[in-house]
Formats: structure tokens, C-alpha cells, sequence
């Protein structure tokens, strides 16, 4: 069974409690991320944008562009992830914030092992 969106939400107080005060944190032009294992066998996301991004409209773009740059990349399992937005998203392209994400990722060593090629004999 495939999890639910909502499953992948990081919503309790608690839980992002827990990663600011002891996660690992690495950030970027764009974006910060703070990580920190969970028991659970989902990764959970969750995503701080404060109003000096922009408006409602400008915040909600940066949001759907992050969901979708996650959705495609081979993120780590049982891991709570909270991206913090920096202002200079807004005028991010995709492939600027994609960029960023995948770096910091990898900093993190939150992305799966990509399958290398084999070595010619």
C-alpha cells in the first residue's frame, strides 16, 4: 500500500521540536535543511516559510515546487526533514531550487545510493 500524503506531513509540535534541537542542519542560498532519524518506516517533510518569502501566492509556488523536487529524488526512509525557506526562493527557478536541494541532500547523506554504472573490463 502506497502512503498517503498526509502520511508524509510532519504536523506535531513535538516532532519539530525535535529536529531543531537535535538535528543535523546544513543550508544553502535557497534553503535550509534540519534532519533527524525517526522510528517510523516513512520520511516525513514538513516545511517553514515565513511571510518575508512574499505573499500567499509566491509562498504556496515555492511550496508546490519543493513537494515536487521530493517526490522525484530517491530521499532516505525513516527520516523527519524540515525545509526552511530562504527569501531568495522567490525568485528561484525549479532547476535552481532543485540544484540546492539535491546538494544539501547529499550533504545530509539523506539520498539513496544511486546505482553506478559498471566498470569496463
Amino acid at each position: 500500500m502506497t502512503p498517503k500524503p498526509r502520511d508524509r506531513r510532519l504536523r506535531r509540535r513535538a516532532d519539530f521540536d525535535r529536529v531543531f534541537q537535535r538535528g543535523r542542519h546544513n543550508s544553502g542560498r535557497f534553503l535550509a535543511v534540519r534532519s533527524i532519524a525517526n522510528e517510523q518506516t516513512l520520511t516525513r517533510y514538513a516545511f517553514a516559510i515565513s511571510k518575508r518569502v512574499g505573499n500567499a501566492v509566491t509562498r504556496n509556488r515555492v511550496r508546490r515546487r519543493l513537494r515536487e523536487i521530493l517526490r522525484t529524488l530517491p530521499v532516505r526512509e525513516s527520516f523527519d526533514i524540515v525545509l526552511t525557506v530562504r527569501p531568495e526562493s522567490a525568485s528561484a527557478t525549479f532547476q535552481e531550487l532543485k540544484t540546492e536541494l539535491v546538494l544539501l541532500l547529499k550533504r545530509a547523506k539523506l539520498l539513496e545510493a544511486q546505482a553506478s554504472p559498471p566498470e569496463p573490463s
